[in-house]
């Protein structure tokens, strides 16, 4: 079982940062891809991030490409998303995901587990 905890969302002006951390239980960390998604009041969830379990593949959806960067350190069993040049339309809950599967991909429903959640809020 895997447990995927997010931290770091908060309220930004447009233009802003914000660093998102997600903290993994278990053992597997390494050999998981992990993703990014979020979901904003009224819409969908979308795919925002992902990157192998190794760290160098990525891929990034086109709306973040440019502003958003995700990384991790397996030794701390930790995926970060850095947020920059945030927008309104960036609004979200940030959700952490994780599969097994060496490909970073834009499908939630290859993703095994999930976290909470955290709200990015950026106002205009």
């Amino acid at each position: 079982q895997v447990q995927l905890v997010e931290s770091g969302g908060g309220l930004v002006q447009a233009g802003g940062s914000l660093r998102l951390s997600c903290a993994a239980s278990g053992r597997t960390f390494s050999r998981q891809t992990m993703g990014w998604f979020r979901q904003a009041p009224g819409k969908d969830r979308e795919f925002v991030s992902a990157i192998s379990w190794s760290g160098d593949g990525t891929y990034d959806a086109d709306s973040v490409k440019g502003r958003f960067t995700i990384s991790r350190d397996n030794a701390k069993n930790t995926v970060y998303l850095q947020m920059n040049s945030l927008k309104p339309e960036d609004t979200a809950v940030y959700y952490c995901a994780a599969r097994y599967g060496t490909s970073p991909v834009a499908d939630s429903s290859d993703y095994d587990y999930w976290g909470q959640g955290t709200q990015v809020t950026v106002s205009s």
